[in-house]
């Protein structure tokens, strides 16, 4: 799946080493030739949780049935 520049995706597995969960939500920054994604995750104030760069793989897009929540850390 091709993703664009500042778009909302979905984590699609759980990376404690960040402290990121799968259904995570972040934003991405950065759209590599060779598949990659570097994406922001932010905490509510607005301060960035973690930058990580990924595989498209290890993403999908937003739909109209997710539900948002907010989790502590």
């Amino acid at each position: 799946m091709a993703f664009a520049l500042l778009e909302l995706v979905v984590l699609t597995r759980d990376l404690p080493e960040l402290g990121l969960r799968a259904g995570d939500l972040g934003t991405v920054v950065e759209v590599y030739q060779r598949g990659g994604l570097e994406v922001e995750f932010v905490q509510p104030n607005g301060d960035t949780k973690a930058l990580a760069t990924l595989d498209t793989s290890d993403f999908r897009g937003v739909t109209a049935n997710d539900v948002l929540t907010v989790r502590p850390q």
